[in-house]
């Protein structure tokens, strides 16, 4: 009897609610973790006051690491928050990224600090230093509260992502919240790039939190949080997503704000629809880097001639979610293109479980109603200019 054959009768011993095939759509499914809860939120709307209403009840810790935090409604809101813990007693921790808040007044990180709040930045930009790190960015979004409940997602903390009805930009986004077993990962994954980035140590939780008693959130089969803080956990995402891929009987639905796949992904896309799984892909209307729009739209063709559906969300799009036969699921700060997979810090939620991947699979049905079809015709149509920009910025992909 081989090791996988010993694995799998295992699994199948320890876990015989799980439908054999199922375990098919997870690498490495021995890292899963049980008994953990998950909920999943789209946009500023639902995020934010989750978010808020979380860190209001801390009572011990509050560890928030993001990319951007803007000095604008939604971020004076989230630091008000944070300030008020610190002064109630609560540890609280926030991490940033450099360049990701290289507008953000130095005045709006001192008030922080100066109610207690214990603030570092990821790889300050310094270029004049040997090892600035400015190619290296820490691009996850992480909210840890009391080690108990946690988030994890694409949304960062500014007034774009907030609902147009209270004055925000509206950028579609999804994230997550989280209890249970999984959350001691995400403690996990803030504490280290805490420490990288020079933060003082501090005592982790020793074993994984149980569920709050009062928890309303859905239960789900199994969760793990995958990040590439690690040289041996570079490639985790997006060989985890190759794995779901190659798994897939009946349909892959993709939101992706930076959509600039892989050769082996976009094969594996294209090897899906010969075996008759329905690919879908939504990628944004508008971009807030223009130049990544352009070298994602170069492969378009490509893609719509190997028979994947591509449908353009009207507006921004930042989300980074997919859905698989609707039972795996992702949801993080992941973009499909080489930046995240080699050089930034990552961290995305891969769940295994039915009924969750069924409810995110309907709205991404609702989603799509919404998009409108990219089209071989509407490629053709491309003038020789934007021909030319789109190979031009495909051909720097790797640096942008």
């Amino acid at each position: 009897m081989s090791r996988l054959d010993v694995l799998t009768k295992a699994r199948q011993w320890l876990h015989p609610h799980v439908a054999e095939g199922d375990w098919a759509y997870v690498r490495r499914p021995e890292r899963l973790q049980w008994h953990s809860a998950v909920q999943p939120l789209r946009g500023g709307g639902e995020a934010f006051p989750a978010m808020l209403t979380a860190i209001a009840a801390a009572r011990q810790r509050v560890h928030l690491e993001t990319y951007i935090l803007r000095d604008d409604a939604v971020g004076r809101v989230f630091a008000a928050a944070l300030g008020e813990r610190a002064q109630a007693g609560v540890e609280v921790r926030l991490l940033i990224d450099s360049v990701g808040c290289l507008g953000l007044a130095s005045s709006f990180l001192d008030n922080l600090r100066q109610h207690g709040v214990h603030v570092c930045e990821f790889h300050p930009v310094a270029p004049w230093r040997p090892r600035h790190g400015l190619n290296t960015r820490d691009h996850k979004k992480i909210l840890v509260v009391d080690d108990c409940v946690g988030f994890i997602g694409g949304l960062n903390l500014g007034a774009e992502y907030e609902d147009t009805s209270k004055g925000g930009g509206g950028w579609y986004d999804w994230h997550a919240q989280v209890e249970g077993p999984v959350v001691q990962s995400l403690s996990k994954a803030f504490a280290a790039t805490w420490l990288r980035a020079g933060g003082a140590s501090y005592a982790l939780p020793p074993e994984a939190p149980a569920r709050p008693e009062s928890s309303r959130l859905p239960s789900v089969l199994g969760a793990k949080v995958i990040v590439n803080e690690g040289l041996r956990e570079r490639f985790g995402m997006h060989l985890s997503y190759l794995h779901a891929i190659r798994a897939a009987r009946h349909e892959i639905a993709i939101m992706n704000a930076y959509f600039i796949p892989t050769g082996g992904l976009r094969r594996a896309l294209a090897r899906a629809v010969q075996r008759g799984v329905r690919v879908r892909i939504v990628v944004p209307g508008q971009s807030d880097v223009a130049a990544v729009a352009h070298a994602a739209r170069f492969q378009y063709t490509r893609l719509l001639k190997s028979g994947i559906e591509l449908h353009r969300w009207p507006g921004m799009m930042h989300a980074k979610f997919a859905v698989i036969d609707g039972l795996w699921t992702t949801i993080g700060s992941y973009n499909l293109d080489r930046r995240s997979i080699e050089h930034n810090l990552e961290a995305g939620l891969v769940v295994l479980d039915r009924p969750l991947g069924e409810r995110v699979q309907a709205q991404f049905e609702t989603d799509v109603g919404l998009c409108t079809r990219v089209t071989m015709e509407e490629m053709a149509a491309r003038s020789w200019w934007e021909r030319s920009k789109d190979a031009f910025w495909h051909s720097v992909r790797y640096w942008l």
